[in-house]
């Protein structure tokens, strides 16, 4: 998947202080900073592309890593933007 511009985008978050590009890049991510209720939240859209969709259309899954040795909480969904 694509990270893209969303028109809400309104920060971008950078790679991780110390972080070492030659082990994994790390690029830019277009974010938004919104709440859901009383909590913040950081929002970032990505699109798939047409063999992922494929993919997906056949029954395959979303996956979701995230590094390190925990999951905070998250929340996938879909926007019609």
């Amino acid at each position: 998947m694509q990270k893209i511009q969303h028109p809400s985008n309104n920060d971008v978050l950078g790679a991780p202080k110390d972080w070492n590009q030659a082990g994994l890049p790390c690029s830019a991510l277009p974010i938004t900073r919104a709440k859901f209720g009383d909590m913040e939240a950081v929002v970032s859209y990505w699109r798939p592309s047409a063999e992922e969709l494929a993919v997906m259309n056949a029954g395959g899954s979303v996956e979701l890593a995230i590094l390190g040795c925990t999951m905070p909480p998250v929340m996938l969904s879909v926007d019609p933007q």
